[in-house]
């Protein structure tokens, strides 16, 4: 396979150029006119952080993105799916409320912003998987799909689960609806806390299975016999009393995500951006967010997000590591693997060497400074 093309904009260390000026040079040297994107409904996946996480990409890049994408004719949108864990984007009202609280909205992106899912984290599509070692289809936010281009804006930090974040986990958790998130995340079913449930019975309301029986105690629970593991009592729940069972082991976890990153662009024009900034220890889901492990890095930019990923890990573990964070004084060989460092758990390598093998890119890449 090919090298691909990774382009690289180096952040300054003192006075410089401002860095909106940086990336907006990266798009206009990366090829992103290439693509046709006249009258094209184009779909900016990204992340909107959880409440209280400050790490997450600000809104003054997305605008630049965005213009980009206007003035070569395109209609974008600032899009995400729910999330399957209780937190601030567990439906689409939390959701867009979250995205509006962190900055996020007409004004200060130049476009509007969609919930991919849906209200409740129902509305999807099936999509084939090709090449699958895990799925056949991905259960994949409906908007996304409608779009005709994706265009993948990625904050590039630690994982605690995947190793790191970067583009295929933007993309294939990120795309996936509640029950593609549930695919991805679990081998067995939602449970109830029965504590906690207080037996109103939304879960059986929603349910098309049947599977949340009523207890003698006028409580719920949910027969796995019948559950398909849809993740949408999850959703309506009012206490927060049903959880997902995270049981997929990280290696599991990181080839399910590269086959439902496959089944998102597979057939359309697709470009990816990734912000090697504020490289937290762990994902932007967190309410918090630890010490950057390193100092900025810069921007990249891709057609192929397997290159964009390795050249990201690439430049993160060539770059100092910063004496007080997570990770603290490491050595700092070219060799030295600073994800893993900070999460010894986890193989951060498996997401981009499944991808390649399915056909998603290449892991070997060419990177092309721009400055």
């Amino acid at each position: 396979m090919e090298n691909s093309d990774v382009y690289f904009a180096k952040l300054p260390i003192s006075q410089g150029p401002s860095r909106l000026k940086i990336l907006k040079d990266l798009l206009k040297s990366s090829g992103l006119n290439k693509i046709n994107f006249e009258n094209k409904y184009v779909a900016i996946k990204m992340h909107f952080g959880e409440p209280g996480n400050l790490s997450f990409i600000r809104a003054n890049y997305v605008k630049v993105l965005a213009d980009e994408i206007k003035e070569l004719g395109g209609k974008p949108f600032i899009t995400d799916c729910n999330t399957l864990y209780v937190g601030g984007r567990k439906n689409a009202l939390d959701h867009l409320d979250s995205a509006n609280l962190n900055g996020f909205n007409l004004y200060t992106t130049g476009c509007q912003t969609i919930i991919a899912d849906g209200l409740k984290g129902s509305d999807e599509i099936l999509v084939p998987v090709k090449n699958g070692k895990h799925f056949k289809t991905a259960a994949i936010g409906r908007a996304i799909m409608d779009a005709d281009i994706i265009i993948s804006l990625t904050h590039f930090k630690g994982h605690e689960s995947t190793g790191f974040g970067g583009t295929l986990k933007n993309i294939g958790m990120g795309c996936g609806s509640r029950a593609g998130k549930m695919q991805m995340h679990a081998t067995s079913k939602p449970i109830i806390n029965e504590e906690e449930c207080i037996g109103c019975g939304s879960c059986s309301r929603i349910c098309a299975h049947d599977a949340p029986t009523k207890l003698e105690n006028k409580k719920y629970r949910i027969n796995d016999d019948k559950c398909v593991g849809c993740g949408r009592c999850i959703a309506v729940c009012p206490k927060n009393a049903i959880k997902p069972q995270w049981d997929s082991a990280n290696d599991d976890l990181n080839e399910r995500i590269a086959e439902y990153t496959s089944a998102v662009i597979d057939g359309r024009p697709n470009f990816h951006i990734s912000l090697v900034i504020d490289v937290s220890p762990d994902c932007d889901c967190h309410a918090e967010n630890g010490l950057a492990i390193v100092p900025d890095v810069g921007f990249l930019a891709s057609f192929d997000p397997i290159a964009l990923d390795q050249a990201c890990v690439d430049l993160v573990n060539k770059a100092p590591s910063v004496p007080t964070s997570l990770i603290g004084n490491t050595c700092n060989e070219d060799s030295h693997d600073k994800f893993h460092k900070a999460h010894p758990d986890t193989s951060w390598e498996v997401s981009v060497k499944h991808g390649e093998e399915i056909g998603l890119g290449s892991r070997k890449y060419n990177l092309i400074q721009i400055n």
